[in-house]
């Protein structure tokens, strides 16, 4: 099974920028994270696809402040996080589907492979 590692995170001060960094072992269709505070569901952060173009997906929330890109030959995956909001705090998911379809990229995130997470703070 593919196995997910990612880096990254921490804390921040409002206004300010992070990136994550994930690698998986192997192919994946689709790769992405998603968040999670406690007690309330899933939301998508952002996806992209290996091919068809590498199509990406962002949560509404995103609204530009996010880029997710991907270097294939290394699965290796990267999100950088610009003009964080307090209301961005929370645990972060790397996470992939490793064949079609990509569950990752839908509103409630159900993707097949979870990364350990890794906790993201804005505050001031």
């Amino acid at each position: 099974q593919v196995q997910l590692v990612e880096s990254g995170g921490g804390s921040v001060q409002p206004g300010g920028s992070l990136s994550l960094s994930c690698v998986a072992s192997g192919y994946t269709y689709c790769m992405g994270w998603f968040r999670q505070v406690p007690g309330e569901e899933r939301e998508l952060v952002a996806a992209i696809l290996t091919g068809g173009g590498g199509s990406t997906y962002y949560g509404d929330f995103v609204r530009g402040r996010f880029t997710i890109s991907r270097d294939n030959a290394k699965n290796n995956l990267t999100l950088l996080m610009n003009n964080l909001k307090v209301e961005d705090t929370a645990m972060y998911y790397c996470a992939a589907d490793p064949a079609r379809p990509c569950r990752l990229s839908t509103s409630i995130p159900r993707p097949q492979l979870v990364g350990q997470g890794t906790q993201i703070t804005v505050s001031s």
